[in-house]
């Protein structure tokens, strides 16, 4: 499996806990906020606000929350002004490192950003140092008990670009554009799967051994756990068996 997909795979299970105390739902409210701002208040005329709500949906969030940050971002409430910012730099062992946050205050989360790199021995770099490595697509993971044959033929059939099967499951990859089709094809055909969103994904991996991979996980899992911070993307790929040990 890619690192990108260990890494999403422990973002999974850490964002079932972060929901228990909501710190989940204000991520995902904050990006509907912020989509609703810059697209418009229509769900099905911006894209970009689609995904966010179908991933506050994913994750269990009201309706009614839902529709009061589609409100605020478009100006019908009263609310902070969000905007994205996002950072670039590498972890420890070269590992490229893409953050993208929604902030009120540039300085604020930019001292924290950097702080968590100095910390975890990487460092922030200039900005399209980094970027230029990762593309967005659309991305479904498929449960590992589901059918292949029917896992390919629904997803190619639908548009996806590419399916990679393993031990964890089935990965489909879409162009973000093409992502609410084959997601919605999947739903209709009944396949079972874990997750569906638009993603950053690397065009390169990095391979990372024992002695980097616990710093590279503590690094990403400290800037996820910032406020401000709404996704964290790498492109490390640990083995298995490194993965095992670092836990």
């Amino acid at each position: 499996m890619s690192g990108h997909s260990k890494w999403a795979t422990i973002k999974r299970a850490k964002g079932a806990k972060d929901a228990q105390r909501g710190k989940l739902f204000a991520k995902l409210i904050r990006a509907i906020e912020v989509a609703a701002r810059e697209g418009g208040s229509s769900v099905a005329g911006n894209a970009t606000l689609a995904d966010a709500v179908a991933k506050a949906k994913d994750s269990s969030v009201p309706n009614d929350t839902i529709d009061r940050a589609i409100k605020r971002g478009a100006g019908e409430l009263e609310g902070q002004r969000l905007e994205l910012v996002t950072y670039e730099g590498y972890a420890p062992g070269g590992v490229a490192v893409l953050v993208e946050c929604y902030t009120d205050n540039r300085n604020r989360t930019s001292s924290e950003v950097r702080r968590v790199f100095t910390r975890a021995g990487g460092n922030l770099a200039d900005p399209g140092s980094v970027s230029y490595l990762f593309s967005r697509k659309g991305e479904i993971i498929v449960q590992p008990d589901a059918d292949e044959d029917q896992v390919m033929e629904v997803a190619l059939d639908a548009g996806a670009e590419d399916v990679v099967g393993g031990a964890a499951g089935f990965t489909v990859t879409t162009e973000p554009g093409d992502f609410r089709s084959v997601r919605a094809a999947f739903d209709a055909t009944g396949v079972p799967y874990e997750s569906a969103q638009v993603t950053m994904v690397a065009s390169v991996s990095v391979p990372v051994g024992e002695d980097d991979a616990g710093k590279v996980l503590r690094l990403l899992d400290a800037l996820d756990e910032l406020d401000d911070v709404q996704d964290v993307y790498a492109n490390f790929d640990i083995s298995d068996e490194v993965m095992a040990k670092v836990g």
